[in-house]
């Protein structure tokens, strides 16, 4: 019997006075396998999903930076009389410090005025990784003073490329 004011002992269906759950050590093989099967699966339906979205928001991240610099270019032109550099425009504080450093959301940019630097300008959108896995875009875009984003697939863009339309 136990003395008063002391727990009573307990016994355990082995004989053990440890609790069942105390016992246990953990998963099985087969159960971590599963467990890393179907991680797995996940995995190889998501991770591309995941890429394909990444690649097509730096593609409108591009075409909204390209308009930027279109609309500061003719901004600029309006208020100075010819255009200018991407550099300038930044220096300017048209654009933003990070487009005007060339390169954003995963494509580089340039813009300079045309050889009639009061009546032309072109700027470009190409994307830093253009193939494979790790690609952050697969279009190239152009603009020019005619303010019509232009894009290629196959490589830089230019006047003659396809427009884009919304």
């Amino acid at each position: 019997m136990a003395a008063a004011g002391s727990l009573p002992e307990r016994s355990f269906r082995n004989g053990s006075n440890m609790p069942r759950s105390a016992r246990l050590r953990g998963f099985s093989l087969i159960e971590l396998l599963v467990v890393v099967a179907i991680v797995l699966i996940l995995a190889s339906v998501a991770i591309p999903n995941f890429m394909r979205a990444r690649r097509i928001a730096n593609e409108a991240s591009s075409v909204a930076s390209l308009r930027s610099i279109a609309s500061g270019q003719l901004a600029y032109r309006q208020t100075q009389g010819n255009y200018i550099s991407l550099s300038a425009l930044g220096t300017e504080k048209i654009i933003d410090d990070v487009l005007a450093s060339g390169t954003k959301s995963g494509y580089t940019f340039d813009s300079a005025a045309g050889s009639n630097t009061a009546s032309e300008f072109t700027a470009v959108g190409a994307p830093a990784v253009s193939s494979g896995f790790a690609a952050s875009g697969v279009r190239f875009f152009f603009v020019n003073q005619d303010q019509v984003v232009r894009f290629s697939l196959s490589g830089p863009a230019s006047a003659s490329s396809s427009p884009l339309t919304d």
